[in-house]
C-alpha cells in the first residue's frame, strides 16, 4: 500500500493542491496503519497490543482523511458522469466500514474489550486497501480529462 501511494505522488503530485494534501494524510494514515499492526519495520511484541493513545491518534487521523475525502476532494472529483455514480457508493461502503472500527476503538480505555482488534485492524486494511484502489481511480480521471 506504501509502494502505491508513493506511485499516486509521482503520477498525480502538484496537479491539485487539495489531492497533494489528500495523498499526504493517505500516507500518514498508512504509516500508522502499519505501527498499530506491526508490519514491518514495526515490529510489536507478540500478544501485545498498541497502545490506546497511538489507537486513539490513528482513528483521529482515520476521520480526519474519510473527512476530506469526502469533504473537501470528492466533490471537485465529481463531475456527475457514470464513474463516480460506479464508485461513490463502493467508497462509501468502505467509509461505513471505517466508521465501525472508530465507533469500536476511538474511545479505548481499560474496560474496552480488545480481543478483536487485531482482526478488526485486519478487516480495516483490506477496506483501506480497495479504498484508495477506488479513490485513484477517480483522481486519474480528474488529472486526465479535467487538469
Amino acid at each position: 500500500m506504501l509502494t502505491g501511494i508513493e506511485q499516486a505522488k509521482q503520477k498525480w503530485g502538484g496537479a491539485h493542491n487539495a489531492i497533494d494534501n489528500w495523498l499526504a494524510e493517505r500516507q500518514m494514515l498508512l504509516v500508522m496503519y502499519c505501527e498499530l499492526a506491526g508490519l514491518p519495520p514495526y515490529q510489536r511484541e507478540s500478544q501485545a497490543l498498541p497502545d490506546k493513545d497511538k489507537i486513539r491518534e490513528f482513528c483521529e487521523l482515520l476521520m480526519d482523511y474519510l473527512s476530506a475525502g469526502h469533504f473537501e476532494v470528492y466533490d471537485q472529483l465529481s463531475n456527475g458522469d457514470s464513474l463516480s455514480a460506479r464508485l461513490y457508493p463502493k467508497i462509501s461502503t468502505t467509509t461505513d466500514e471505517a466508521l465501525k472500527f472508530n465507533d469500536c476503538y476511538a474511545e479505548t480505555n481499560s474496560d474496552t474489550d480488545m480481543s478483536d482488534f487485531d482482526r478488526a485492524l485486519s478487516k480495516l486494511g483490506q477496506q483501506l486497501e480497495e479504498r484508495f484502489e477506488l479513490e485513484d481511480e477517480l483522481i486519474n480521471t480528474l488529472h486526465s480529462e479535467h487538469l
